[in-house]
Order: structure tokens, then C-alpha cells, then sequence
């Protein structure tokens, strides 16, 4: 009778994106184009821009102050509930548990493992980048900001660029940029522009930023979407090489299971019969009365050695019948 080999969970997954080993015609790489590399020269220029403006202390300093002093959330207090909300479609938790899931749906449908790995890419991109920026220049935010008119710039802040901003950027860009069609990528394109400006005009409400840590951390997401061409030869390479990963250990199973099936019959010796095993013991066991087995009231009554009650000459076992007592006088 043949059996069918039991596969595990990580067997049927791997199973189901083997269906299509090739990635579908219809879905086109990002590549590197001459168009994409002047809107990544530009963008890097625009935020080298921010940074000096911000450094030499000019207009656009000048600008977070008023918008500090003008504090939005006293002024539209009755929004501060929603905005509160809202913020944390910025915020990195949250939005990449909504954003991996919807990418592994893709992966399964799609039969490859693209998805999920170019949003682990873009994610380490935005933590070595955007969390190097943040510590090197150390700015501080408008909570506390210690001489008015000052940039804040190196006093151990963490806010420029602001990292929600960056990261509603990043995570909800990634959907346009995996994208199987032009219309679904111009669609997503807009959610994600207006999801990101909405999340980092928030932050300028409730005062966590200055109106320069929003632009640029949407300067910060937008270099790493530009830049994420660059990275999909990488991508390919690990895709194949979890692939291949995951072949060399089905074999390597399959090979344990061919030496355990192939392996000879171990011989078992039988257990001695009970006979036997009594025979060779060499004492009884203490809990047996010795000789044949009698009922209590055949057996004659011993008294324990050093027992202090004298011996009766005139027991008799029970169960038998006793004989008549002489009568004596006295």
C-alpha cells in the first residue's frame, strides 16, 4: 500500500508558491530609469536644502516658531480627539502589521516572496537612514526647545526628520510601488501622498514637531521609494536563496527518511517465561508463606518469640471442636 508523505505547514506554504515558480508576466520591476534618477537627484537636493536652511537658522526656522506659537491644538481643540487617532497611521508598529499583512496575502496569491521582502528592505533603509539623521543632528522639539529663534540643532534631540512622517511615507508608498497595474499604482499613489501629509500635519498639531521635521521626513520616505530600484537585484537574491534554502533541506529530509525506511530489522529478544524467572530466584519473596497455601483457620497458632504471654497448653486451633475439662476440687 502506498502512503502519501505527510508535509508540514512550511511544506504546504512553500508548495503553494510553487504553482507559479515565475513571477507573473502582468507585474513589472521598478528599474532605475534615467527619469527616476534625476526625481532622486532632485529629491536629495531638496533635502539638503531643508537641512542648511535649518542649520543657518533662516525664514523656515522662523516659520516653526510661529506655527509653535500659534499652537493648532488650542485653536481647533475640538478636532484633537480624531487627531490623536490619526497619528498612528504614522507610527511604525501599527501600520507594519496592517501594511505585511496585505503584502503576504499578495505573496500567497502571487506565488512569490517580492512583497514581503521589498518591505523589509525599504524598513531597514528608513531605520539606518532616518534614525542616523535623527541622532546626528539632534535637534529638539517644540516641548523643549530652550531660547526662542533657535534652530536646536545638536542639543541630544531625536525629531529631524520626523520618523512618523517618514515612515507613513514608506509604508503606505510601498503598495503603489508594488503595484501589478498603472491605474492601481496612480490610485495608491494618491492614498499614500495624502495619508502621509495628513499624519505629518498632525504631529504640527499636537506640537511633537516642527513644521521642518515634516518635510523633511517626506523627503526622507520619498528618497527611499526612489531608491528601492537600486536594491531588487538584492531582493532577487534572497528570494532564490530561501528558495534554494528550502530545497536543500527537503532534501536533506527526504535522505533521513530513505536511511530510516532502508535501515534492517533490529532483532528482539523474548522476555523469560515466569516459570523460569522464579526458578532462578534464589529467595522467596517475603510477602509468600512458605509450603502449600492453608486457610487462617488450619494454621496453628504460633506465639512471637519474646512475646511476654505464657504459652497456654489447652489452645486449640480454631474451628475444632474443644474436648471437656476435667473437673478438679479445691
Amino acid at each position: 500500500m502506498r502512503t502519501e508523505p505527510k508535509l508540514t505547514r512550511l511544506d504546504r506554504v512553500f508548495a503553494r508558491l510553487d504553482r507559479e515558480p515565475e513571477r507573473p508576466a502582468h507585474i513589472d520591476v521598478p528599474k532605475m530609469s534615467r527619469h527616476r534618477i534625476v526625481l532622486f537627484a532632485a529629491t536629495l537636493a531638496f533635502y539638503g536644502a531643508i537641512v542648511w536652511a535649518v542649520v543657518i537658522t533662516s525664514w523656515l526656522v522662523r516659520l516653526d516658531w510661529q506655527v509653535m506659537f500659534f499652537r493648532p491644538y488650542q485653536q481647533w481643540s475640538e478636532i484633537h480627539w480624531f487627531v490623536d487617532y490619526y497619528v498612528v497611521l504614522g507610527q511604525r508598529g501599527p501600520t507594519a502589521v496592517m501594511v505585511a499583512a496585505w503584502l503576504g496575502w499578495r505573496s500567497w496569491r502571487q506565488h512569490t516572496l517580492r512583497p514581503l521582502l521589498a518591505l523589509g528592505v525599504s524598513l531597514l533603509l528608513l531605520n539606518i537612514t532616518v534614525g542616523a539623521a535623527k541622532y546626528g543632528m539632534g535637534r529638539l522639539g517644540p516641548h523643549y526647545a530652550t531660547t526662542i529663534g533657535s534652530n536646536e540643532m545638536w542639543l541630544g534631540g531625536d525629531i529631524f526628520p520626523s520618523g512618523h512622517t517618514a515612515n507613513a511615507v514608506v509604508t503606505w508608498g510601498i503598495l503603489a510601488y508594488l503595484a501589478s497595474s498603472a491605474r492601481a499604482q496612480r490610485w495608491l499613489s494618491a492614498v499614500s501622498a495624502v495619508t502621509s501629509l495628513g499624519v505629518g500635519m498632525a504631529t504640527v498639531y499636537l506640537g511633537t514637531h516642527w513644521l521642518s521635521d515634516v518635510l523633511l521626513g517626506w523627503t526622507a520616505g520619498l528618497l527611499i521609494l526612489l531608491g528601492l530600484p537600486w536594491f531588487e537585484p538584492l531582493i532577487a537574491r534572497a528570494e532564490a536563496w530561501i528558495f534554494d534554502l528550502r530545497d536543500r533541506l527537503r532534501a536533506r529530509g527526504r535522505g533521513t527518511s530513505a536511511v530510516t525506511a532502508g535501515a534492517p530489522p533490529v532483532a528482539v529478544t523474548p522476555l523469560p517465561e515466569r516459570e523460569d524467572v522464579a526458578a532462578r530466584s534464589p529467595r522467596t519473596p517475603i510477602y509468600l508463606a512458605p509450603g502449600p497455601h492453608t486457610t487462617r483457620s488450619e494454621r496453628t497458632p504460633v506465639t512471637p518469640a519474646g512475646s511476654r504471654r505464657p504459652p497456654h497448653p489447652e489452645r486449640h486451633p480454631r474451628g475444632s471442636t474443644p474436648s471437656a475439662r476435667p473437673l478438679t476440687g479445691g
